[in-house]
């Protein structure tokens, strides 16, 4: 039997002076899962984010920390989350020490508890050589590490993080990234970010949105499946012209991917020019030898169902 999710977006929605940018967006998210979260500028990722941390409330719908609804019980529910901005919300002139005992007792830690609760993150942080070092005086990765200890130094349910390796050399992403799939492993995760090779290394999961609208929400081995049920890749030694491949039965596109005779053919999801298109090779001797499905990347899938549709205006920021 699946866990019962930690926390849940139900039909959220959102407009800004009679402007809908957020229109019925559900998801849940487990134990156990990174959940990647994308999607282009102004798609209205950042307003989605703002719903569920509980800085912005949502027109229509809501949010469910565990079993309590963010906004009639929000105390509570914040407590339950941990939350990383783009930005760390770290104090420079306090030492790693000084600023996660100051978060925990902003988290209502019990006092006799801080010292532990400082100690289990800064543990699972790798901040256990640097606890009294001034913040302004670490590597940004480091300060990246202490955004993180901040955000789970109470143990929340779910942690969110926004875009938290920009910035970073490649060793300090590296770093991050084996972090973040450390805290899926106890907690739920919501990682925002730009990068889709981000996704690809640490997420469980990965859901888009654009216009507004959710797109696509899989599993990360799902991907694949999802865009090549419409694609077929075809190599033909005495390839005809482009147009008679357009004309089989069920084709909608068809693009050259190279000299040597190959194309992708693209379909409808409820047919498959699959048989029309091997009787047609062996009638007409094109001279048929490969028919696969194609290796579909996240970077793709991306492309694929953002652009779609025409982007969306930018979101306006409230007041």
């Amino acid at each position: 039997m699946n866990q019962a999710p930690l926390i849940q977006a139900q039909s959220i929605g959102r407009s800004f002076s009679g402007r809908t940018v957020l229109r019925d967006v559900s998801f849940a998210v487990r134990q156990g899962e990174v959940l990647g979260f994308l999607g282009p500028n102004g798609a209205g990722k950042t307003t989605t984010m703002r719903i569920l941390t509980g800085t912005l409330a949502p027109t229509t719908g809501r949010v469910l920390v565990g079993d309590v609804d963010l906004a009639e019980r929000p105390l509570l529910a914040k407590a339950r989350l941990g939350y990383l901005p783009e930005q760390p919300p770290v104090a420079r002139e306090l030492s790693v020490d000084e600023y996660l005992d100051f978060c925990a007792r902003l988290h209502r830690v019990p006092r006799a508890r801080v010292r532990s609760a400082r100690e289990r993150a800064k543990a699972l942080c790798g901040l256990g050589a640097v606890g009294r070092r001034l913040i302004g005086n670490l590597s940004k990765g480091y300060q990246q590490r202490v955004g993180i200890a901040q955000a789970i130094v109470h143990e929340p349910q779910v942690v969110i993080l926004d875009e938290p390796t920009v910035g970073l050399d490649p060793l300090q992403i590296q770093e991050i990234r084996a972090l973040i799939r450390d805290l899926g492993q106890h907690h739920s995760v919501i990682l925002s970010t730009h990068i889709l090779p981000e996704v690809q290394a640490v997420c469980t999961h990965v859901q888009i949105i654009r216009s507004g609208e959710l797109v696509l929400r899989a599993a990360i081995d799902e991907l694949a499946a999802h865009l090549a049920g419409t694609r077929l890749e075809v190599g033909l030694r005495r390839p005809p012209a482009a147009a008679a491949l357009a004309a089989l039965p069920g084709v909608s596109g068809v693009r050259a991917v190279g000299a040597d005779g190959r194309f992708e053919l693209a379909y409808a999801a409820d047919t498959d020019p699959t048989d029309a298109l091997v009787r047609a090779a062996v009638a007409q001797d094109w001279g048929l030898y490969e028919l696969r499905p194609p290796a579909l990347s996240l970077e793709q899938v991306f492309l694929e169902l953002t652009q779609a549709a025409p982007s969306a205006p930018p979101e306006p920021v409230p007041a």
